[in-house]
């Protein structure tokens, strides 16, 4: 029996081997953190094992911010990186969202210093459409969870 197979945009590459798979999605995680993993991390209290370092501009980190999270723009990280960070403690940057590499260029200067990094994946975009707790030029700010992004459990998401 013949079987025909129409390739449609999506099996019109063919998936990898489930060898290759496993590797790429592990390698995918050790340079990626999710939003509510950082923050559950930060909740927990005590020493997280990490920074949360905020590559924006100035006016972007007085509009909000993850509280906690270190101020240090792509532009400096060269110059004011050894001041600020501890080359010992791994480092997860963020920036405005999915939409803005920042973060990924951030992480790429601080892995070339010899730092630790992961990406947190989703940016401060994420973290306030999930409901986390925030810091503004004005002091602390929270929105409800969006119902598309954020678990209905108050989990993670879900996965």
């Amino acid at each position: 029996m013949t079987t025909t197979t129409t390739a449609n945009p999506v099996l019109r590459v063919a998936p990898a081997a489930p060898a290759e798979a496993a590797a790429y999605f592990r390698a995918s995680l050790v340079f990626h953190a999710d939003v509510s993993d950082v923050a559950a991390a930060l909740a927990a209290g005590g020493d997280p094992g990490f920074v949360v370092l905020d590559s924006r501009s100035t006016a972007s980190w007085d509009q909000g911010h993850v509280p906690g999270a270190v101020h240090l723009p792509t532009a400096l990280i060269a110059e004011q990186a050894e001041q600020l960070l501890d080359r010992n403690t791994p480092v997860v940057t963020y920036c405005w969202g999915p939409g803005c590499n920042g973060a990924t260029r951030a992480a790429l200067a601080l892995a070339e210093l010899g730092y630790q990094v992961k990406e947190m994946l989703g940016g401060f975009e994420y973290w306030v459409r999930e409901g986390f707790a925030y810091e503004t030029w004005e002091g602390g700010e929270q929105r409800a969870a969006d119902p598309l992004t954020a678990p209905v459990d108050g989990d993670d998401c879900g996965c």
